[in-house]
């Protein structure tokens, strides 16, 4: 009986933790594509959307309004597949990405400013500073490559001994934060193309992001590690508490105040981190695609809008807002 007692209170407990962690109401929701998106990116602030599916192409959203900005069309002649997307943090400016090339837009005016082909390597990720001319791209080839579009000049970072899987640029350009499959991730100078600081780690470095001011970086590997580091000493700031085992994120942002870092998983979960001790403060599961089974959705992009809501934007074609009361 006394077993029996137990068992059945930690059921209860058990719920009512999982209660606490979904019990945030969705606030409002954007169906952008239906049949879903392979790239869906946010502002930082949340009010702008640009998506990929490949029956409409590239669409740029104003979420606040609830309105189709542009129709911009297909990224290249041969309407590939566009398989990442960014937008600046000012953001007027974006980048598209297919596997081979790449095209920069300047949203104000819903153009293009031109295509660039990669041919030594496939792209895995890609960056955007708010100038619109300087980006980098992460390479299958081992390559970290910063390329500056107004005058030409390239800048490859070789430091990294296989695939980088992650990049994040200063909002001026300046500093690149790269993680690779070598289990190390960098932040450098695209200047001189020097390291600055180097962070290890005990596997595959999936995930990176930097703040806007240039004092915070994310850092995250395959086994569950996530750290946040000091970038005026190189110092581990703080360590997410992570309580999954094999946890992977898809996407990672920080908040412009530098308090909350927001995370997305390929398996439909985003949360909230504490920045100052690495706690995790809110989880929430976003909407599947419909009619597809099982039920899935990767988390592309987040934010925190200025009424202080998370939104998340998804490979099942929606964004979705919650809202938070964050102290």
């Amino acid at each position: 009986m006394k077993r029996n007692c137990q068992i059945i209170f930690l059921f209860w407990t058990l719920l009512t933790l999982m209660g606490c962690e979904f019990r945030a109401k969705e606030h409002q929701r954007w169906i952008l594509s239906p049949e879903g998106t392979t790239s869906l990116a946010l502002s930082h602030d949340g009010q702008f959307a640009l998506s990929f599916a490949s029956a409409q192409g590239i669409r740029l959203w104003d979420l606040k309004q609830g309105e189709l900005l542009a129709e911009l069309g297909a990224q290249d002649p041969d309407a590939n597949t566009v398989v990442i997307a960014t937008l600046a943090n000012n953001p007027r400016y974006a980048l598209t990405a297919t596997q081979n090339n790449f095209a920069v837009w300047d949203l104000a005016w819903g153009q293009s400013e031109g295509l660039w082909t990669i041919s030594d390597g496939a792209i895995i990720d890609a960056d955007i500073a708010n100038n619109g001319q300087k980006v980098v791209l992460g390479l299958t080839n081992g390559k970290a490559l910063y390329v500056n579009l107004g005058t030409g000049r390239r800048v490859e970072f070789l430091a990294h001994q296989e695939k980088v899987n992650a990049v994040a640029i200063s909002p001026n350009g300046r500093y690149v934060l790269s993680g690779g499959n070598d289990k190390n991730a960098y932040l450098w100078d695209t200047q001189t193309g020097q390291a600055l600081y180097h962070f290890a780690h005990q596997a595959r470095v999936r995930q990176v992001a930097l703040h806007p001011d240039g004092k915070l970086a994310f850092t995250a590997d395959g086994s569950s590690n996530g750290f946040i580091w000091d970038l005026t000493t190189g110092e581990k700031l703080t360590t997410l508490d992570i309580a999954v085992r094999q946890q992977n994120f898809s996407t990672a942002r920080f908040s412009d105040d530098g308090q909350w870092l927001l995370t997305g998983t390929p398996g439909r979960y985003v949360e909230l981190w504490r920045v100052s001790d690495g706690e995790r403060v809110k989880r929430l599961q976003v909407a599947p695609q419909e009619n597809v089974r099982p039920p899935r959705a990767v988390v592309y992009d987040v934010a925190l809008d200025s009424q202080g809501r998370v939104i998340a934007a998804t490979s099942a074609g929606l964004v979705q807002a919650w809202q938070t009361e964050l102290e």
